[in-house]
């Protein structure tokens, strides 16, 4: 089993008892905000999410870790790899992503889970490469993408919904741990 410990986290693949915390976070309009259309998730379609996550940590040999918090146990949201096959001109690319509860943010948490996902990538993964895909006009995101050392590469059209995608890269040469 793949874990990540960083200092104040836990990254870890999912658990049954994962599913209600995270369906709380998803349900939450303010955290899904930037993601996909806008719209919550509700228990079954988090439970989807989960489901195909771990499947691509089977398929691809990394995926989406569960992120929890080293002092209390809580699930504080998700961060780690995905094929971002809803964006095609991307690919081949491995997308890097997070997701926190709303009593998580502005705490560093997202950049510290951010970080040791990217070190996995590019150190124990293997891989050359890896992009961060965010809508425009999501600030916060934007601020963990620059403390990750990525840079922008192009902005284009969500297929999916039409609104703007902004998409960052970082290979290994550039990354400096």
């Amino acid at each position: 089993m793949t874990e990540i410990h960083t200092p104040r986290l836990l990254l870890r693949r999912w658990d049954e008892d994962d599913l209600p915390a995270l369906a709380d976070i998803n349900a939450d309009p303010d955290v899904m905000r930037w993601t996909g259309d806008g719209s919550v998730l509700d228990l079954e379609q988090t439970a989807e999410d989960i489901e195909r996550w771990e499947e691509e940590w089977d398929e691809e040999g990394f995926g989406l870790f569960a992120v929890e918090l080293l002092g209390s146990g809580e699930l504080a949201g998700v961060t780690g790899l995905s094929v971002p096959t809803y964006l095609p001109e991307v690919l081949p690319a491995v997308e890097i992503s997070w997701r926190l509860g709303r009593q998580f943010w502005g705490q560093g948490y997202a950049s510290e889970a951010a970080q040791a996902s990217l070190e996995f990538a590019l150190q124990d993964r293997g891989l050359d490469r890896v992009i961060a895909i965010t809508r425009v006009g999501d600030t916060a995101s934007h601020n963990v993408i620059s403390k990750l050392g990525m840079v922008p590469e192009k902005v284009t059209t969500d297929p999916r919904y039409g609104h703007q995608l902004a998409v960052h890269s970082i290979d290994l040469t550039e990354y400096e741990g």
